[in-house]
């Protein structure tokens, strides 16, 4: 699907799906539209959510603002991304790595959620691994791994690495180049909503075009009573969402005691947590053999996710994310860092 950078504001660009709209008055814009179609999920204040997709000619920004003017809540469908190698990322592709240690441990009753580019074949993930979650790692066959491909199983890797014996809940939300959106964000969490999980890993995010909050997002989220999202390899302080998000943990990485250069950071940001050279599992692809070392803050993420999950055998998930806060190491220039000890 095709994205478009737009920048209303000089210096803070955006990402979004051209001609299409989100918009809880979908009425309002219909000489505009072509389509519009009601979005699962729950009902927020300004009502249910639509996705409107907008004739050619239809600026995006500018029905916004018209809508807004009149009392309508309104947003470009923003997109949403793994953190590739644009906007800032960690500088570096996968690269090749020997199996890190791992044990299984004992099946319990905990489940994460991973929302990602799925899941392949590997060993480590073969309980949950299905057909229509497969990984893609070369959508376009030129011989060379896509920018994210594998990035699900990473993150789901390490997720068990820290919680071994939990469950895994995965859907396939971002392409192999790490790209989804905010109208499927909210129609992978309704797919979720029957059997709630007790972690949401969101290994993902963006910038919005004003620096507001998603449509209807903070509603869809309400459900989970731990939702960890990555902080962005940004550089910056500017909010990123979900991660930004009250209620929701914003996990920034380190690089040894230190931010990692390529880290958001900022007071919305929850907790630190390894974030460059992390090793897990992988595609089998060319030199991949089926484990890779990888950076970024959606891996920073997964081992917070997967720390909370361990906790969750002892405690609620909404307790274990509290006793993390409290409970974890502070540093003056941080504040809550997470540590992998040698899982």
């Amino acid at each position: 699907m095709r994205t478009r950078l737009i920048e209303p504001v000089p210096g803070r660009p955006a990402l979004i799906r051209p001609g299409e709209l989100l918009t809880s008055a979908p009425a309002a814009v219909a000489r505009w539209a072509l389509a519009a179609e009601p979005l699962p999920g729950p009902i927020s204040e300004a009502g249910r959510v639509h996705r409107v997709r907008l004739a050619p000619g239809a600026d995006v920004v500018d029905l916004t603002a018209t809508l807004r003017d009149r009392g309508h809540a309104a947003s470009p469908n923003h997109v949403l991304s793994g953190q590739p190698l644009f906007f800032g990322g960690p500088g570096g592709p996968p690269s090749p790595a020997p199996p890190p240690p791992y044990e299984p441990g004992e099946p319990c009753e905990v489940t994460v959620a991973v929302l990602d580019t799925g899941l392949a074949p590997h060993p480590w993930l073969a309980r949950w691994y299905r057909d229509d979650i497969a990984e893609t790692p070369d959508a376009d066959g030129d011989g060379v791994l896509d920018r994210q491909a594998g990035h699900g199983t990473f993150v789901a890797g390490l997720i068990l690495r820290q919680a071994p014996g939990a469950r895994l809940r995965a859907l396939r939300l971002l392409d192999s180049d790490g790209i989804g959106d905010e109208a499927a964000l909210l129609g992978a969490l309704s797919l979720l909503r029957g059997g709630p999980a007790d972690v949401l890993n969101l290994s993902f995010g963006g910038h919005t075009f004003d620096d507001g909050p998603p449509l209807g997002l903070a509603e869809a989220l309400a459900v989970f009573p731990a939702v960890v999202a990555c902080a962005g390899n940004t550089a910056s302080a500017r909010p990123f969402w979900p991660a930004a998000l009250p209620g929701v943990l914003a996990v920034g990485a380190l690089d040894g005691d230190a931010r990692a250069p390529f880290s958001a950071y900022g007071p919305w940001v929850d907790v630190w947590a390894p974030g460059v050279g992390l090793v897990s599992s992988f595609l089998e692809h060319r030199d991949f053999h089926g484990y890779a070392s990888w950076s970024g803050t959606s891996f920073a993420a997964a081992v917070v996710s997967g720390v909370v999950a361990r906790l969750c055998r002892e405690v609620p998930p909404d307790q274990a994310v509290r006793r993390l806060l409290r409970d974890g190491r502070r540093t003056g220039d941080l504040g809550v860092v997470v540590t992998t000890g040698d899982r």
